[in-house]
């Protein structure tokens, strides 16, 4: 299966692995791949455990979870991404992610912030468009 994430890999060689916890994301567009992946499939364990705890909305794991679930994904794309390297501590993504939601194509237009604490990257916040 392909990786809904955009890389053109297969999942199992490619976001699975942040995933699952048996790999680390080297950057900051890579996690952000790998939550995009993770809404997709609705797995809200990755989401909050990748999301930085001083923003992390821990009290919405149901509200997170019923509407990732009542969406269909239809792709993603990664307009600009700066800083955020394997050897930095922030980064930021940019991105659009497509979505039908009760037969209405939407779209999420964010700048997203990223941060490493401890080896791992974090996302942290983002404006929307």
């Amino acid at each position: 299966m392909m990786c809904p994430c955009g890389t053109g890999k297969q999942k199992s060689e490619c976001c699975q692995a942040y995933i699952d916890g048996t790999a680390i994301a080297p950057t900051a567009e890579t996690l952000m791949r790998s939550r995009y992946t993770a809404y997709v499939s609705a797995n809200v364990d990755y989401l909050l455990k990748s999301h930085h705890k001083s923003t992390r909305p821990t009290k919405e794991r149901k509200e997170i979870l019923k509407w990732t679930k009542s969406v269909q994904w239809m792709g993603l794309s990664v307009i600009n991404t700066s800083m955020g390297k394997a050897d930095q501590k922030e980064g930021t993504v940019e991105f659009r992610a497509v979505y039908s939601e009760n037969s209405q194509l939407q779209s999420i237009h964010e700048k997203s912030l990223f941060r490493k604490e401890k080896g791992m990257w974090y996302y942290v916040s983002g404006v929307h468009f």
